[in-house]
Protein backbone atom coordinates (compact mmCIF):
# COMPACT_ATOMS: atom_id res chain seq x y z
CA UNK A 1 0.00 0.00 0.00
CA UNK A 2 1.34 3.41 -0.98
CA UNK A 3 1.77 5.76 1.96
CA UNK A 4 1.02 8.77 -0.23
CA UNK A 5 -2.24 9.83 -1.79
CA UNK A 6 -2.41 9.53 -5.58
CA UNK A 7 -2.34 13.33 -5.87
CA UNK A 8 0.74 13.64 -3.67
CA UNK A 9 2.50 10.78 -5.50
CA UNK A 10 1.73 12.45 -8.84
CA UNK A 11 3.09 15.77 -7.60
CA UNK A 12 6.22 14.10 -6.23
CA UNK A 13 6.89 12.20 -9.46
CA UNK A 14 6.42 15.39 -11.50
CA UNK A 15 9.37 16.88 -9.62
CA UNK A 16 11.78 14.22 -10.93
CA UNK A 17 14.06 16.02 -13.34
CA UNK A 18 15.75 14.55 -16.39
CA UNK A 19 18.42 17.24 -16.73
CA UNK A 20 20.90 18.78 -14.31
CA UNK A 21 20.41 16.08 -11.70
CA UNK A 22 22.83 15.88 -8.78
CA UNK A 23 24.43 12.76 -10.30
CA UNK A 24 24.88 14.55 -13.63
CA UNK A 25 26.47 17.56 -11.94
CA UNK A 26 28.91 15.28 -10.07
CA UNK A 27 29.88 13.70 -13.41
CA UNK A 28 30.37 17.13 -15.01
CA UNK A 29 32.60 18.32 -12.18
CA UNK A 30 34.70 15.15 -12.34
CA UNK A 31 35.07 15.36 -16.13
CA UNK A 32 36.07 19.01 -15.95
CA UNK A 33 38.60 18.31 -13.17
CA UNK A 34 40.19 15.66 -15.42
CA UNK A 35 40.57 18.24 -18.18
CA UNK A 36 37.85 16.78 -20.36
CA UNK A 37 35.75 19.24 -22.30
CA UNK A 38 32.20 18.51 -23.29
CA UNK A 39 28.89 19.84 -24.53
CA UNK A 40 25.60 19.38 -22.70
CA UNK A 41 22.33 17.88 -23.91
CA UNK A 42 22.94 17.94 -27.66
CA UNK A 43 19.46 17.78 -29.13
CA UNK A 44 20.77 16.87 -32.58
CA UNK A 45 21.95 13.46 -31.27
CA UNK A 46 19.67 10.52 -30.56
CA UNK A 47 18.57 10.39 -26.95
CA UNK A 48 19.97 13.88 -26.17
CA UNK A 49 23.06 12.64 -24.28
CA UNK A 50 23.78 14.31 -20.96
CA UNK A 51 27.40 15.02 -21.89
CA UNK A 52 28.97 14.85 -25.35
CA UNK A 53 32.73 14.67 -25.85
CA UNK A 54 33.12 15.53 -29.57
CA UNK A 55 36.90 15.03 -29.62
CA UNK A 56 36.46 11.44 -28.46
CA UNK A 57 33.13 10.78 -30.23
CA UNK A 58 31.64 9.77 -26.88
CA UNK A 59 27.98 10.33 -25.98
CA UNK A 60 27.69 9.93 -22.21
CA UNK A 61 24.45 9.25 -20.40
CA UNK A 62 24.12 9.59 -16.62
CA UNK A 63 21.40 7.07 -15.90
CA UNK A 64 19.34 6.78 -12.77
CA UNK A 65 19.54 3.24 -11.46
CA UNK A 66 15.80 3.14 -10.70
CA UNK A 67 14.52 4.44 -14.05
CA UNK A 68 16.95 2.62 -16.31
CA UNK A 69 17.10 -0.65 -14.32
CA UNK A 70 20.75 -0.92 -13.33
CA UNK A 71 21.32 -4.67 -13.01
CA UNK A 72 22.11 -5.94 -9.51
CA UNK A 73 21.82 -2.45 -8.00
CA UNK A 74 19.93 -1.93 -4.77
CA UNK A 75 18.51 1.33 -6.17
CA UNK A 76 16.75 -0.53 -9.00
CA UNK A 77 13.83 -1.54 -6.83
CA UNK A 78 10.36 -2.13 -8.18
CA UNK A 79 7.29 -0.44 -6.74
CA UNK A 80 4.91 -2.73 -4.89
CA UNK A 81 1.75 -1.19 -6.36
CA UNK A 82 0.67 -1.04 -10.02
CA UNK A 83 3.26 -3.67 -10.90
CA UNK A 84 2.11 -4.15 -14.50
CA UNK A 85 2.29 -0.40 -15.17
CA UNK A 86 5.81 -0.11 -13.78
CA UNK A 87 7.06 -3.24 -15.54
CA UNK A 88 5.79 -1.87 -18.85
CA UNK A 89 7.36 1.53 -18.17
CA UNK A 90 10.74 0.07 -17.18
CA UNK A 91 10.76 -2.30 -20.18
CA UNK A 92 10.06 0.65 -22.47
CA UNK A 93 12.91 2.66 -20.92
CA UNK A 94 15.39 -0.19 -21.41
CA UNK A 95 14.28 -0.82 -25.01
CA UNK A 96 14.44 2.90 -25.78
CA UNK A 97 17.98 3.08 -24.37
CA UNK A 98 19.06 0.17 -26.58
CA UNK A 99 17.56 1.81 -29.68
CA UNK A 100 19.26 5.13 -28.90
CA UNK A 101 22.64 3.45 -28.38
CA UNK A 102 22.26 1.54 -31.64
CA UNK A 103 21.45 4.75 -33.54
CA UNK A 104 24.42 6.57 -31.99
CA UNK A 105 26.77 3.73 -32.96
CA UNK A 106 25.45 3.90 -36.53
CA UNK A 107 26.32 7.63 -36.56
CA UNK A 108 29.87 6.90 -35.38
CA UNK A 109 29.44 7.80 -31.72
CA UNK A 110 30.41 5.62 -28.77
CA UNK A 111 27.56 5.65 -26.23
CA UNK A 112 28.60 5.18 -22.61
CA UNK A 113 26.63 5.07 -19.37
CA UNK A 114 27.64 6.19 -15.91
CA UNK A 115 25.13 4.94 -13.38
CA UNK A 116 23.83 7.12 -10.58
CA UNK A 117 25.32 4.81 -7.93
CA UNK A 118 28.76 5.17 -9.56
CA UNK A 119 28.71 8.93 -8.99
CA UNK A 120 28.68 8.69 -5.19
CA UNK A 121 32.39 7.89 -4.94
CA UNK A 122 35.03 10.12 -6.51
CA UNK A 123 37.37 7.14 -6.89
CA UNK A 124 34.74 5.06 -8.66
CA UNK A 125 33.91 7.97 -10.96
CA UNK A 126 37.60 8.46 -11.80
CA UNK A 127 37.88 4.74 -12.64
CA UNK A 128 34.83 4.98 -14.92
CA UNK A 129 36.35 7.94 -16.78
CA UNK A 130 39.59 6.01 -17.07
CA UNK A 131 37.72 3.05 -18.54
CA UNK A 132 35.86 5.28 -20.98
CA UNK A 133 38.67 7.53 -22.20
CA UNK A 134 42.06 5.91 -21.57
CA UNK A 135 41.41 2.36 -22.71
CA UNK A 136 40.32 3.35 -26.26
CA UNK A 137 43.32 5.70 -26.57
CA UNK A 138 45.72 2.87 -25.62
CA UNK A 139 43.97 0.58 -28.09
CA UNK A 140 44.38 3.11 -30.92
CA UNK A 141 48.14 3.54 -30.28
CA UNK A 142 48.72 -0.23 -30.43
CA UNK A 143 47.22 -0.56 -33.90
Amino acid sequence: MDRLTPERRSWLMSRVSSKNTSAEIRVRKAAHALGLRFRLHRKDLAGTPDLVFPRHCVALFVHGCFWHRHADCKKATSPKTHKAYWRKKFDHNVKHDEAVFSELRTLGWRPEVIWECETKSGDMLARRFSDIFEAPAKHRTQQ
